[in-house]
């Protein structure tokens, strides 16, 4: 599932007071960094990624490659940090938008 628009304006706004639980550094999206992801997202759903000073990836880069790695998506690239997002398997806390138009 791709987000619209609506709905990544949306995680967005939920992602604006939220701190960083992540930090990229200069090795990139290792296994640890991968892991620590994926236990950030299972526990929040919505997670901000700092992309360190002495990363070597460019910040889209970064974030692509993290969110294929996790299984999450893209909802934001602002300066050195990204949004992610991933729906939990049971319960999920964020409820989206709808998809689509009314």
């Amino acid at each position: 599932m791709t987000l619209t628009g609506k709905q990544k304006r949306y995680l967005r706004g939920l992602g604006h007071d939220l701190s960083a639980v992540v930090q990229l550094g200069k090795h990139g999206s290792t296994d640890a960094v991968v892991a620590a992801a994926n236990a950030q997202l299972e526990a929040h759903e919505l997670i901000k990624v700092r992309l360190g000073q002495n990363a070597v990836e460019q910040r889209n880069d970064a974030a692509d490659k993290l969110a294929s790695a996790t299984g999450s998506q893209v909802a934001q690239v602002v300066g050195n940090t990204f949004l992610l997002y991933r729906a939990r398997r049971e319960k999920p806390k964020i409820q989206l938008p709808p998809h689509g138009r009314k």
